[in-house]
Formats: structure tokens, sequence, C-alpha cells
């Protein structure tokens, strides 16, 4: 298995440790209820650095991305990212992704799941006809993101950037806790406002950075936080992970992404969801939350009150936040309105659950 640059980190603070998209990362550290607390009411420290990035550069990196991704990046100004998906030729999701443009028409970088790096990179590779200037950068990338209510302000002290006033979904660049060319965003997976730091891992970077952020933070009590609060915090805002609510047979807009799918440019399977767009789509992705007692997990079958099968569990958790059980699914479009009854079939049972609005929280 693959390691972070955290990895000793993490085991020095107790954190229960699993294999995750071929890294060895902390599940948990003091227990995913204490975690997920903190990150709603304070602040808390992801190690992310497991995911992707690419660096496409030159005069034609702007067309390779606007060719591969649904979402229109021409939009976008030096300081700015999104969030987008890049379509397979069915119209599936080969994965979603984050691109931040660096330098406007000329660099932009791409961050991308882990378990799906090659994969990726191959797609945007077969794509690029024009020879835009590629690099595969998430070896040396380390990626923190820190969430909550109080994050920036912890994080104020340690950088002259203004990050307290950072717009959402967008980034500036410059010396962070001592350390130079240091990335930081005002995106997360969280729903709890916060940041997300990208650097490379040179000159002990990572150890300064680490060690700068929890001496901040000690005395208002910032914590580390693994990734199953990580799955409950993005579950409660009805964030899509990829290999459990979109893959490569799911579609955007049954995703209930058309705010990513522009039709306003070339880009791969267009038309085929154009298509879905006028048409409509047989089944879409919904929030559901149980009435009657038990947990909803990936794969469970979603039924109508007469037993007859209309669709299946992507997600599903215990809120912590909600006291409740939550899920998400794909259903038959006539069963995706609010308030409609749909039955989860938990081990012999069909236990009662009502389509509630996404976030949860």
């Amino acid at each position: 298995m693959k390691l972070t640059p955290f990895t000793d980190k993490h085991i020095a603070l107790g954190a229960k440790m699993v294999p995750f998209a071929g890294y060895n990362m902390p599940i948990s550290y003091t227990g995913i209820n204490d975690e997920h607390a903190a990150v709603r009411k304070n602040a808390g420290v992801f190690d992310v650095s497991h995911m992707g990035e690419f660096i496409l550069k030159g005069p034609h990196a702007l067309d390779l991305i606007q060719g591969v991704t649904s979402n229109d990046a021409s939009k976008l100004k030096t300081g700015q990212a999104q969030y987008s998906c890049l379509p397979n030729n069915d119209g599936g999701i080969v994965d979603d992704l984050l691109v931040y443009c660096i330098e406007e028409n000329n660099v932009y970088m791409l961050v991308v799941n882990a378990s799906n790096i090659e994969k990726d990179w191959n797609w945007i590779k077969h794509h690029n006809k024009k020879h835009a200037e590629m690099h595969d950068i998430s070896d040396k990338t380390c990626l923190l993101a820190i969430q909550g209510p109080n994050a920036t302000k912890i994080l104020q002290a340690l950088t002259e950037m203004d990050i307290l006033n950072l717009k959402y979904y967008t980034f500036v660049k410059g010396k962070f806790a001592g350390v130079d060319n240091v990335l930081i965003s005002a995106t997360g997976y969280t729903g709890a406002g916060g940041v997300e730091i990208y650097f490379e891992d040179k000159d002990d970077a990572a150890e300064k950075i680490w060690n700068a952020i929890f001496e901040a933070g000690a005395s208002q009590g910032i914590k580390a936080v693994g990734l199953g609060a990580r799955d409950t915090l993005r579950l409660e805002m009805g964030y899509c992970l990829y290999g459990n609510d979109i893959d490569d047979t799911t579609s955007p807009l049954e995703a209930g992404l058309g705010w990513i799918t522009k039709f306003t440019k070339d880009f791969t399977a267009k038309e085929i969801l154009s298509n879905q767009k006028s048409e409509g789509v047989e089944r879409k992705l919904v929030g559901f939350e149980m009435i009657e007692k038990g947990i909803p997990r990936q794969g469970y079958e979603i039924k109508d009150y007469t037993g007859e099968l209309i669709g299946h569990v992507t997600s599903g958790t215990q809120s912590p936040s909600l006291g409740k059980a939550i899920g998400m699914g794909y259903v038959r479009t006539a069963y995706a309105s609010i308030g409609s009854d749909i039955y989860i079939k938990v081990r012999d049972k069909l236990l009662q659950a009502k389509v509630s609005k996404i976030p949860f929280a």
C-alpha cells in the first residue's frame, strides 16, 4: 500500500487505518460521531493526499478541458475553480473532479478521485489530439482539507494571504506556515466551510504545515478527522461519492448534476445528454430518510408499497447530526418527488422511508 507523508502522524494519534484506493488511510481517530461533530461545530483536518492532481498547460489546455468535461471551464478566471465531471461515450461518468484555473487560457489543475487517477489520465490523454502539455503531479502533491466554521479563523494566523474572506470556489497561492507556493482553496466535501491546501512535499513541507496547523488550533480544539466522518459529512449534504452514487453507468442528469452539464459547448456525449434533458430520464438519484428503524446500505433494494423493485440504495448511514438514518439511491422518476413513500429492503423486511430534500442537514 502507498503511504501519504502524514501516515506516521495518523498512527501516532492512534488512528484506525484501512486500505483505501491503494493507500493506508485513517478511517477514524476518536470515533466517527466525535469527529463529525468537530467539523460541523468547530474545525477538523483531513489528510486527502491520496487524491490525484493533473496539470494541463499551453494554448490547447482549455480546449482539451472543454472537450472532456461537462461544465464550461471557459468561464473560469485566474483564481477560480469549478466542479465538473468527465462524461464517457455513453453518457455515463468516468469521474467527477475539480478544475482550477491557475493561469487563464494557459495553466489548469484537475483534481480527481484517488481510485481513478490512472483511468482519468488515460481518458484525458486519449482525447489530447492537439497535444496540450500534461503532467501527473499526484505523487508529489500533498492535500489537507481543514473544514468547519472555525477553520479559516484558525489558519489565518499562519499566512498573510486573506483566507478569511476567500469566496467559495476561489483560491489563492502564496506562503503558508513558512512554506512557499501553497495553494489554498475555499472548497471541500463537508458543507461545513473551510479550505483545502495543496503543496509539494519537499524540504519537510508536510511536517511543517501539519505541525503548524495543529499548534495554531490546539487552544481551539482542532481535531484530526478520518474518512469515516468524511463520508457521513458528505452524505448529509447529498454530495455524490464516485463508485457509490455515480459511476460509468450513471449520467450526470440522472444524478442531479444537470447544473454542471453545459450544452453551450461541445463535449463528450453531448448529444446523448442533450436528448436526456429534452426527453427526461427514467431514473433519478434521490435522498431519503428512514421512517422505520434500520440502516440503509449500498446495494439494498428500494421497492414500492406493493413490493415491486423500483431502484437501489447507493449510500446510507446513521446521520450523526440528525440522529436518524439517511441515504441516497436511484429510483424510477415517478417515485422521485419529495415526500414520496418508498421502502428499503433491510434483510428480509421492507422498511418505510420517505424521499427528502438534499442537503439533509
